[in-house]
């Protein structure tokens, strides 16, 4: 772990909003991803070093621009100028100085991921000044390769998709579900029978089915050998109904990109309901409160798996997350067309063998091109 024993002064904050157009849109059970939206932020410190967030930002349609502004307008003014002892110290800042804001408006989720963002660019940038990888400044050894597996896979061409992951060097893939009965159950079918040894296969129903249709659900999905089954039911679901639905399923439960905050992690964990457990690092904690979470699922003896499906920046601080903590947990990876994902994360790591290879750089070790990616740039805003 860094000794954080030189405070930040954080001096320079810049936003850029991003959109990159896609001939096939990214399909959910609750909605489309007509172009592929990133917002990034970079913040310098009076010493001239910089690191680089994201903020989650795939829904609404609007919501990197929404975003931006309230960087922009409520959270850069109350980094800039100020001295923290720590990213985390930071972090804990924001949170305290907006908590009545919060309240007031209602954003929590916006507010969340803006601060998610903001975190992992000054743990980037406190990584930097120590000249050493994120994930041995958070305490992780030797790991120069994280597990993965292709997301993000669309049922109507899922068959296409495997296939051209298994190309690119993936071994375990997850297709969406929770559209018509008929429909997921061809699509795991064929899917199924396209495995070949050493694969995987996962499913991610997005929130979709009320507890009787999950229930319904599981009980055909034992020929599958699915290695889990992905928000079945609304995460606001009573844990009485996510019990009733672990104890028939036949395929561990995974959740937890929806969590938003460390008590609900706690309390999923105390249930026993979810054997993966994925928070996104761009959508709800950053690292300062991910990895507290990360390491209490492993010391709880389940798997930490981190959510992601984003730009490249935020991809890389989940894998520096997961290489951080340890465990047999796989890094989702989305597999769609997306030129945001290699443009924001320059070198982009390789796939061999199902496994991504660390960037060996300070901090993140990547950057952002900066020439190649002003053709999809639609927003720029800096504060200093």
């Amino acid at each position: 772990m860094s000794d954080n024993s030189r405070p930040l002064l954080l001096r320079r904050v810049d936003t850029f909003v991003l959109r990159a157009p896609v001939t096939v849109p990214v399909r959910t059970s609750f909605g489309v991803m007509h172009d592929r939206p990133a917002l990034i932020v970079r913040i310098e410190d009076a010493e001239g070093v910089h690191g680089w967030g994201e903020v989650w930002c795939n829904f609404p349609a609007c919501g990197a621009e929404h975003r931006a502004q309230l960087i922009d307008t409520v959270f850069a003014p109350r980094l800039l100028g100020r001295r923290f002892d720590s990213p985390g110290d930071a972090t804990a800042s924001l949170l305290r100085d907006t908590h009545t804001l919060r309240l007031q408006t209602r954003e929590d989720g916006p507010f969340d991921q803006v601060v998610a963002g903001l975190d992992i660019a000054l743990w980037d940038l406190t990584a930097r000044r120590d000249d050493q990888p994120l994930y041995r400044v958070l305490g992780g050894e030797e790991a120069a390769t994280v597990p993965v597996y292709a997301s993000g896979i669309n049922p109507q061409d899922a068959g296409e998709s495997i296939e051209r992951s298994r190309a690119g060097g993936h071994k375990s893939f997850k297709v969406k579900i929770g559209f018509r009965p008929q429909q997921d159950q061809f699509t795991l079918t064929r899917l199924s029978a396209m495995l070949q040894d050493g694969e995987q296969l996962m499913a991610d129903a997005n929130q979709a089915w009320t507890l009787d249709a999950a229930l319904a659900w599981v009980k055909q999905l034992r020929p599958y050998a699915l290695r889990w089954l992905e928000e079945p039911m609304a995460v606001d679901t009573p844990f009485a109904d996510w019990q009733r639905l672990a104890a028939a399923s036949p395929v561990p439960l995974a959740g937890g990109e929806n969590f938003a905050s460390i008590k609900a992690f706690r309390t999923a964990l105390k249930h026993g309901v979810l054997d993966v457990l994925q928070p996104d690092v761009c959508k709800w904690g950053g690292v300062s409160q991910v990895l507290p979470v990360a390491r209490h699922v492993l010391a709880g003896g389940r798997r930490y798996c981190p959510h992601y499906l984003g730009g490249g920046i935020g991809l890389i601080a989940s894998a520096h997350c997961l290489a951080a903590v340890g465990g047999d947990g796989l890094l989702e990876m989305d597999v769609n067309v997306n030129p945001l994902r290699e443009l924001l994360a320059q070198p982009f790591p390789s796939v061999i063998n199902g496994m991504l290879a660390l960037p060996c750089g300070a901090g993140l070790g990547v950057e952002p091109d900066r020439e190649a990616i002003k053709r999809y740039l639609v927003l720029h805003r800096e504060q200093a």
